[in-house]
């Protein structure tokens, strides 16, 4: 990336310096006179427009740079405008980085300073080093005036916001990544653009700023439930040691901002704390993937407590699963099948007296079904 961008600032420089360097040889023989003299400048300090003021001579120069090119004003002792109208220039540029100088021509643009139109903003954000060479100013009898100026290309509020997004990462209320849910949106907080990922979070940043203020989500640590079984059975192991959940205790929860990530022990919080947004990627992507290749809704329809009837969503899972664990018959063999609940997972049963067993002991069931090379679909 860092080379391609070099590339393509490169291809603006040069195209934009065709004119200037056609002149190069004749500027040399006539336009600059034989007498020099570059003067001692002082520290810049900010000018009338924005830019780098200096002091040449009786002169003070101010140097501005922007993504439209390189602009030079002039002004005398008392900091009044003086007239650039017979002046002109050269303007030799480095970028950072890049040894290759290219050189642009300063000439009156007609509203008070001299011009070199080039597009930089292929560069902004990037340090570039300035040699400036004037002629033809009223007041430096004649002489050429020569200095150096260091400045960085200023950015766009465009790419501002892209950058701060781009270190954001995730937004601090909802916890998914900037940009997921469209455009991410700007709020004020305190002086600061805090971004979150749509219209539903702005209310509770503006409600609550204290809380969202560092623009990172709010991180909570509790211990697991029974509530949690089916969002870890879909998750199945811990991000930060890809480890089982529950192979060493009680999983923990950690919330950040509104998504829970689950993890196997309290010593990979400081993970999870440290970089957020990439282990939230890591789970959710995961999750998602699972879920879009076998999963399926919970069901609403019971025939008891505990056991739901099945639908048109639960037949390619049926085939696939063929046979009750508990019994060992084809699931048709006794009215069903029946779908129950087993730890965040869907178990297809043959009859509705064998769901007691799944409920009392859903791991050894869905172990069993494993070892048949059956993976039980996730619960929506």
């Amino acid at each position: 990336m860092k080379r391609h961008l070099l590339f393509t600032a490169a291809l603006f420089l040069t195209t934009a310096s065709s004119v200037g360097a056609q002149n190069d040889h004749a500027a040399h023989n006539h336009a600059i006179p034989s007498q020099t003299a570059t003067e001692q400048l002082t520290r810049p300090v900010a000018g009338p427009h924005g830019g780098s003021l200096k002091q040449s001579g009786d002169v003070q120069l101010e140097t501005v740079v922007s993504q439209a090119g390189i602009q030079m004003f002039v002004y005398d002792q008392n900091g009044q405008p003086v007239s650039v109208k017979q002046g002109r220039g050269a303007a030799s540029v480095r970028m950072e980085g890049n040894a290759k100088r290219y050189r642009y021509d300063l000439l009156p643009d007609g509203k008070g300073g001299l011009t070199a139109p080039v597009n930089l903003s292929q560069i902004a954000g990037r340090q570039i080093e300035v040699q400036v060479q004037l002629v033809g100013i009223s007041q430096s009898s004649g002489q050429t005036i020569s200095f150096n100026e260091v400045a960085t290309v200023p950015a766009s509020e465009i790419q501002l916001a892209a950058a701060a997004i781009a270190r954001q990462k995730i937004c601090p209320v909802s916890g998914k990544p900037l940009g997921s849910m469209g455009d991410p949106i700007a709020v004020d907080v305190n002086q600061q653009r805090v971004f979150v990922c749509c219209d539903g979070c702005v209310n509770a940043v503006e409600s609550t700023p204290a809380k969202y203020a560092s623009g990172r989500p709010q991180i909570t640590v509790s211990a697991s439930t029974a509530a949690d079984a089916a969002a870890i059975a879909a998750q199945k192991v811990c991000p930060v040691m890809d480890e089982p959940l529950g192979a060493m205790g009680t999983p923990i929860k950690v919330m950040v901002g509104d998504k829970p990530i689950y993890l196997c022990c309290k010593g990979c919080i400081k993970k999870i704390k440290a970089e957020p947004a990439k282990y939230l990627a890591m789970v959710y992507d995961s999750v998602n993937a699972n879920a879009d290749a076998a999963s399926v809704s919970a069901g609403t329809e019971q025939v008891r407590s505990g056991i739901f009837k099945v639908s048109a969503e639960d037949a390619p899972f049926i085939a696939a699963q063929k046979k009750c664990p508990v019994m060992d018959e084809p699931l048709d063999a006794m009215g069903g099948p029946y779908k129950v609940h087993a730890a965040g997972k869907a178990i297809y049963i043959c009859c509705p007296g064998c769901a007691k067993k799944i409920a009392a002991e859903p791991q050894k069931w869905l172990a069993v079904l494993a070892q048949q090379g059956v993976d039980a679909p996730i619960l929506r």
